[in-house]
């Protein structure tokens, strides 16, 4: 039986979709079947897989809408493991309304995963910022949920909104559970990075918090601008390795 992994946060710009690709390619790249899934209309996972070449390519959206099936608009990657549903046609769209509302009332977003989980899938998905109906409508149907935090004095004031908001969702999915924070953007040369990091380990129950953290690098910026996971890209890079020990982590407790 596979398993729905949720990527949230309270603000954009931390490393999320990153995240979310990455995390979904050291799966794949360890011989795990893997889908993921852009649940977000700006549709950014398109560009992190190189996918950009396609024109108005159909996705979830063009699946809750009725005018395209599953099987034809789940795409191939270079990765014999990974498959990917992106957002769709919402993204080329600046009305996000009749999108927002086929999500909450359509059962096909449950029966999509649920079909992903009896095929085996480790399902990831990419959430828009923020605990609106969306992202709450995916932890409802989502077993872990991992927050990606950026190294960054905001984020300590956004933290508690991010938990409460899952703490509220595990009270009518008790199949949900959170996996952690994970620091993101970490710079240990950055005075200001590493007093977040320290901060957030002291003040938060150990448990909460991943033991590795995603550092800041060239490398992984580049990776995504060339439409490249960076754990492919640049299998040395200390992001790379970072992402690697995460989805290691993550299988282990999936087991």
């Amino acid at each position: 039986m596979g398993t729905v992994l949720t990527v949230v946060s309270q603000k954009g710009g931390v490393g999320k979709t990153t995240t979310a690709i990455n995390l979904a390619s050291a799966l794949a790249r360890r011989g795990r079947k893997t889908l993921l899934v852009d649940v977000d209309p700006q549709g950014a996972v398109r560009h992190g897989v190189g996918l950009t070449g396609v024109d108005h390519p159909a996705g979830l959206s063009d699946v809750l809408s009725g005018t395209h099936q599953l099987q034809d608009v789940v795409l191939a990657t270079p990765l014999p493991w990974l498959r990917v549903l992106l957002a769709g046609s919402v993204a080329e769209m600046g009305e996000h309304e009749t999108y927002h509302t086929e999500i909450a009332r359509s059962p096909k977003l449950g029966e999509l995963f649920k079909r992903a989980r009896a095929r085996g899938y480790v399902v990831i998905v990419d959430t828009p910022p923020g605990l609106g109906a969306v992202t709450r409508r995916v932890l409802s149907h989502s077993q872990h949920v991992i927050v990606p935090l950026q190294c960054e004095p905001l984020a300590l004031q956004t933290t508690p909104q991010i938990l409460r908001g899952i703490q509220d969702v595990i009270g009518s999915n008790q199949e949900l559970a959170l996996e952690g924070l994970l620091l993101t953007m970490y710079e240990p040369s950055n005075p200001a990075s590493a007093r977040v990091a320290q901060y957030v380990r002291r003040h938060m129950p150990q448990n909460m918090v991943f033991d590795v953290e995603i550092p800041r690098t060239t490398a992984s910026s580049e990776a995504f601008a060339a439409g490249q996971p960076v754990v492919l890209r640049d299998p040395a890079d200390p992001a790379s390795q970072a992402y690697v020990n995460l989805a290691t982590m993550l299988v282990e407790r999936f087991q």
